[in-house]
C-alpha cells in the first residue's frame, strides 16, 4: 500500500484526527511534578488516560506508585496464544520554565501551521496519544492478531523513574517479548540509548567570615578543583572511546551547584557546605563500575593533598547505556511499519538520553524506540510536534503491533 492510499483510507482518517483530539486533551491536563503543590503530579492525567482506556474497551489498571503519581496499564488480549508487545509512554513532563517567555499557551496546545505547540505535545504525550490510538483502532477495525498488548503508561520518567520501577516489580514486564518506547526521534528506529549515573557530591567546610578566611575552611574552592577534575576525566573519555556513531560523546556535567546548602547565601560568609549534582551520559563501551571507580580516585587523589577535603558522594541512580540487535523481531516489526508508512528507507539511531526503556532493557526485554517530534525539541521553550508526523506514528504504531503479532492469525 502506497502513502498516498493509506493517507486516504477511512482509518487513517479517522485515527489522524483521533490523536490530534487526544494529545490536545492530555496537554492540556498539567502533568508537572511539583513537590510542594498538592496538584503537581501525574494523578488527574492519569485518572483521564485509565477513563479513556475503559471507554474503548481496553482491561485497565491503575497503580499509586507514591502518593498522586499512579501507573496506569492497559492489556488488550487477543484470546489466542502469542508473543505479547509492550507499548510504554510516560505522562509527567518537565516544567514549562518561563510562561512568558513562550509564543503559546504552554498548556493551551494550540495548533498554529500545522504544529501543535505545548509542554508534553513533543515529550512524550503526543506519543502516548499515537500509542492508545493505534490500540484503538485495532479494536475499531476487529483486526486479527495473537497474543497481547500492554500499555505501560508509567508516572516519574522525568525524574528517578520510579514509575517504570513500580511497574516491573509488580510483575507486569514478565513475558513481554519486545517493547515500543514511544519518545520523540522523527520516526528514527533507535535501538541504542545512552546510559546514565547521577551522582550527588558534598563537600564540607567549616563556616568563617569572608574576611577571617583563615578562620573556616572554604569548601568552594575543594569544589571548584573537583569539578576542574571532573572536566579532564571527560575529556580523557571522549579521547578513548570516540564518537559512538549513534550516540555522539559520553560526557560528565555538573549541573545543580549550590552553597550554602540549607540557610541564605550572603557575601561575606563561607558556607559550612557545598553541593554539586552530576548528570553522566555514557555509552555501551563504558563500564558504570570503572567509571565510577576512576571519580573516587579523582576525590582519594584531591585528599591526599588537602587534609581538610571532606566530601560525601551518593549515587541517585545508575542506568546501564543499551543495544539492541537490528535483528531482533520488535526492531524488524517498527523497521518495516516505518518503511512501508513513510514510503522512505527507514535511519537507525540511537537515544541521546536514558528512558524507561532502560530498565526494561535490564529486565531482558528487547526495546525499540521511535516516535513523533524532533529529537532536538524536548524540554525547550515553545516545544511542539507536527501534526502529520503524528498521523504517521499511530499508523506506524499500529502496522509494527500487527507485524508482531502476526502469528497465525492471517
Amino acid at each position: 500500500m502506497t502513502v498516498t492510499s493509506l493517507k486516504t483510507t477511512k482509518s487513517y482518517v479517522r485515527d489522524r484526527e483521533a490523536v490530534i483530539d487526544l494529545t490536545q486533551k492530555l496537554v492540556r491536563i498539567e502533568s508537572v511534578y511539583r513537590e510542594n503543590d498538592p496538584k503537581g503530579n501525574e494523578q488527574e492525567v492519569a485518572t483521564f488516560v485509565a477513563a479513556y482506556l475503559r471507554d474503548i474497551g481496553i482491561e485497565t489498571h491503575i497503580e499509586e506508585v507514591v502518593p498522586g503519581r499512579p501507573n496506569v496499564i492497559g492489556i488488550i488480549d487477543s484470546g489466542k496464544p502469542g508473543k505479547t508487545l509492550l507499548f510504554e509512554g510516560h505522562t509527567d513532563v518537565v516544567t514549562e520554565g518561563n510562561r512568558e517567555a513562550w509564543a503559546y499557551d504552554p498548556f493551551g496546545a494550540e495548533i498554529v501551521d500545522g504544529r501543535m505547540y505545548g509542554r508534553g505535545t513533543n515529550d512524550t504525550k503526543g506519543n502516548l496519544a499515537c500509542m492508545i490510538t493505534a490500540c484503538q483502532s485495532l479494536l475499531l477495525d476487529q483486526e486479527a492478531f495473537t497474543g497481547k498488548i500492554i500499555l505501560c503508561i508509567p508516572c516519574d520518567e522525568e525524574g528517578l523513574m520510579l514509575g517504570i520501577k513500580h511497574f516491573i516489580k509488580n510483575g507486569w514486564a514478565d513475558g513481554v517479548d519486545g517493547a515500543i518506547i514511544c519518545e520523540p526521534q522523527e520516526n528514527n528506529v533507535c535501538i541504542a540509548q545512552r546510559g546514565a549515573i547521577r551522582l550527588q557530591v558534598d563537600i564540607f567546610g567549616k563556616m568563617a567570615h569572608g574576611a577571617i578566611s583563615w578562620s573556616g575552611i572554604n569548601p568552594n574552592w575543594r569544589m571548584a578543583r573537583f569539578i576542574v577534575e571532573l572536566e579532564k576525566l571527560e575529556k580523557e573519555e571522549q579521547a578513548r572511546l570516540g564518537r559512538d556513531p549513534m550516540l555522539n560523546w559520553p560526557s560528565i556535567t555538573p549541573t545543580i551547584l549550590r552553597a550554602p546548602v540549607k540557610g541564605d547565601a550572603q557575601i561575606n560568609v563561607i558556607p559550612d557546605h557545598c553541593m554539586t549534582t552530576l548528570d553522566i551520559r555514557t555509552v555501551p563501551a563504558q563500564d558504570h563500575d570503572e567509571l565510577l571507580g576512576k571519580i573516587e580516585a579523582i576525590i582519594k587523589r584531591l585528599q591526599a593533598d588537602d587534609p581538610d577535603f571532606k566530601v560525601e558522594l551518593t549515587v541517585l541512580d545508575n542506568r546501564p547505556a543499551t543495544a539492541t540487535a537490528k535483528e531482533d523481531p520488535v526492531v524488524q516489526a517498527i523497521y518495516e511499519a516505518v518503511a512501508e508508512v513513510t514510503e522512505k528507507e527507514p535511519k537507525y539511531n540511537g537515544v541521546p538520553g536514558a528512558t524507561d526503556g532502560t530498565f526494561l532493557h535490564v529486565h531482558g526485554i528487547p526495546i525499540v524506540t521511535v516516535g513523533a517530534g524532533d529529537r532536538e525539541i524536548p524540554h525547550q521553550i515553545n516545544e511542539y510536534v507536527d501534526i502529520e508526523e503524528l498521523a504517521e506514528t499511530t499508523a506506524i504504531y499500529r502496522l509494527a503491533a500487527l507485524k508482531f503479532l502476526a502469528g497465525d492469525a492471517q
